[in-house]
């Protein structure tokens, strides 16, 4: 009977399992295979899909010595790591506000980070196109307060890039960060205290080496979609403003070179890995 009821839990638990397994292998795993076998390949435009697969490794080879694409990469890279700091500079005070607040506030607090998520993407990158535009809200205040005369315009600048990558990512800061925050232990602060320590001593001691886990975690959540971010730099920046995602899109759709574009996608994922497995070998290596 034991042994039955053993078997029974061990194949519930197999099919539990399974699922997120099946679903990384259907909308990840196997798309992906898909896409890096394209790279392999030359473009066919009289072909549907226009790809002859040869097995070349040029469009490898294309990447790595066109400037074009090494801009693309290198500026994608520079732009998601400073909006990433931003982020993180903008989201711990802010989820160390709501993990200190009193527990009845802080669920009208969340849902005051998460409001936006309501609203279509789109719609709000557009908004930030009527804020930062030469006679939008931001100028008007600068020119109403007298802090400037004649302002210009922030939008196809890298600026603007960088304020509507930390507007539309900022959440995923936050959330991560007070989910960490809001479990510790406030013994420990209070110890702390007991023991001589200041409160910002306090902080850089307990407080901050104990978030770790949800500031790197925060920290890839907004690096890993910044990257390959298409929206916000194709409305927001400028040609000079040069990212991966945008490469992307017109490789696909304006060039209509399928192996090109999918190598550029295979070799971004390539790049994204480095700072996952950073990641899960810093929580491997973390002690519990």
């Amino acid at each position: 009977m034991n042994r039955h009821a053993g078997q029974s839990r061990e194949g519930a638990h197999w099919a539990v399992v399974a699922l997120p397994y099946a679903w990384l292998l259907v909308l990840f795993a196997l798309p992906f295979a898909i896409v890096a076998v394209i790279s392999f390949g030359e473009a066919a435009p009289d072909r549907a899909p226009p790809v002859a697969l040869t097995g070349t490794v040029r469009n490898y080879t294309f990447l790595f010595t066109d400037p074009l694409y090494v801009s693309a990469y290198l500026g994608s890279l520079r732009i998601a790591a400073i909006s990433t700091m931003f982020c993180l500079l903008l989201g711990y005070p802010i989820a160390y506000a709501i993990a200190r607040a009193p527990a009845r506030w802080r669920p009208a607090l969340l849902a005051a980070i998460v409001l936006p998520f309501w609203t279509s993407f789109l719609i709000r990158v557009y908004a930030w196109k009527g804020i930062l535009s030469e006679n939008g809200l931001l100028n008007g205040f600068l020119r109403w307060s007298g802090l400037a005369s004649d302002p210009g315009t922030l939008i196809g600048t890298e600026w603007a890039i960088y304020f509507g990558i930390v507007y539309a990512y900022l959440p995923f800061m936050v959330l991560p960060l007070y989910a960490t925050l809001e479990k510790l232990d406030g013994s420990l602060l209070e110890a702390a205290a007991d023991l001589g320590a200041t409160p910002a001593r306090a902080f850089l001691t307990v407080t901050l080496p104990l978030s770790l886990p949800g500031v790197v975690a925060g920290c890839l959540l907004v690096f890993i979609p910044a990257v390959g971010e298409f929206i916000i730099p194709d409305m927001l920046g400028g040609t000079e403003t040069l990212m991966i995602g945008k490469v992307l899109w017109d490789e696909f759709f304006a060039n209509g070179d399928w192996p090109l574009a999918s190598a550029v996608a295979t070799l971004m994922l390539a790049l994204l890995a480095v700072p996952i497995a950073l990641f899960q070998r810093l929580g491997a290596a973390r002690p519990h």
